[in-house]
């Protein structure tokens, strides 16, 4: 069996890179042609306006990826096993992703940084978690699994509140971590090969293939996303990843498991939090920037040392994630 699973994420991995690497190679000259550019914010660092114009919506290509190689397998393992919370997970993240779709598309129609409205965007994010956590009601506990304790906080009612927030919160984190070359998708492939890690050592073969695929898309679009970026993935791309990555945490019932192994992601939203209530109060920053991963651009840091810093941090919190989980 475990054999298997190792051949099954093999090929849903390799499956999503190649499909990511061709579709990127074949659209990304499409993307440019239409003038489908970035155009970054006055209030940004200042030396982010060279990044002026590189093709965005590349989120777009990975998300093709993955469910190319979940069409490839996904099907046959989900009927095989009776499991079909792949494909409630997979409509999940297509619901954020399309959300973040609509967000760049009026970017770009409009020709300016400011899509949807922010209480638009989190009115539509609360809709899509609504809606999978309907669907999830019979696959979840109402109780929240403690990490590194073999105890459950029972929340009664009161959990699907908190999972309304949570999800959104997360969400939002993964797109305020997307603001340099390689970051989100970088700290994504890592956190997903932990997940991928705790699918195999559980024999879960849906999980696996998900997770492989999710992998195997990522590393693909590294390959155009990473410093000097000649792709972004866009509110498209982040805000399918966030989805992912709570989609991840609530079919392992474990919700809490992604405040330890996406706990950069969790830094970069509460950094923005921090900044903005305690300049309200104070009139003073306490970043030089926010979200953080500008506090350290502003420091000297150089984009592909945030990224290998943010990397190293990443697998060293989902190495203790394993034991919070195992425990």
């Amino acid at each position: 069996m475990f054999s298997r699973l190792i051949i099954i994420a093999v090929i849903s991995a390799l499956t999503a890179l190649a499909a990511s690497l061709l579709l990127e190679k074949l659209f990304i000259p499409a993307l440019m042609r239409i003038k489908m550019g970035q155009t970054i914010l006055e209030i940004g660092p200042r030396w982010h306006k060279s990044k002026e114009g590189t093709p965005t919506m590349g989120g777009i290509f990975f998300i093709g990826a993955i469910l190319i190689s979940l069409l490839s397998q996904g099907i046959r393992l989900s009927i095989e096993y009776s499991d079909v919370k792949i494909w409630k997970i997979f409509c999940m993240m297509l619901g954020f992703g399309i959300i973040g779709f609509i967000d760049d598309f009026i970017k770009f129609v409009k020709k300016r940084n400011k899509g949807l409205g922010a209480m638009q965007k989190l009115l539509m994010q609360f809709a899509v978690a609504a809606a999978f956590l309907f669907v999830m009601r019979n696959d979840l506990t109402t109780s929240l699994a403690l990490p590194f304790t073999s105890a459950r906080l029972e929340l009664g009612p009161f959990y699907w509140v908190f999972s309304l927030l949570f999800i959104a919160f997360m969400v939002n984190a993964v797109n305020l971590t997307d603001g340099i070359d390689g970051l989100a998708s970088s700290v994504t492939f890592v956190v997903f090969i932990f997940f991928g890690a705790i699918a195999l050592m559980t024999k879960n073969a849906t999980q696996t293939v998900l997770y492989a695929a999710i992998c195997g898309a990522m590393l693909g679009f590294l390959f155009y996303n990473f410093y000097p970026a000649r792709v972004f993935m866009g509110d498209t791309g982040s805000l399918f990843l966030g989805g992912a990555l709570v989609g991840a945490a609530y079919w392992m019932d474990n919700p809490l498991i992604i405040v330890i192994a996406g706990g950069w992601f969790l830094w970069e939203a509460l950094s923005v939090v921090i900044q903005v209530l305690v300049f309200k109060i104070t009139k003073k920053r306490v970043f030089k920037m926010s979200p953080f991963h500008h506090h350290m651009e502003m420091s000297g840091w150089k984009e592909p040392g945030i990224v290998i810093c943010v990397v190293l941090i990443t697998a060293s919190l989902c190495a203790l994630s394993y034991f919070a989980y195992i425990y």
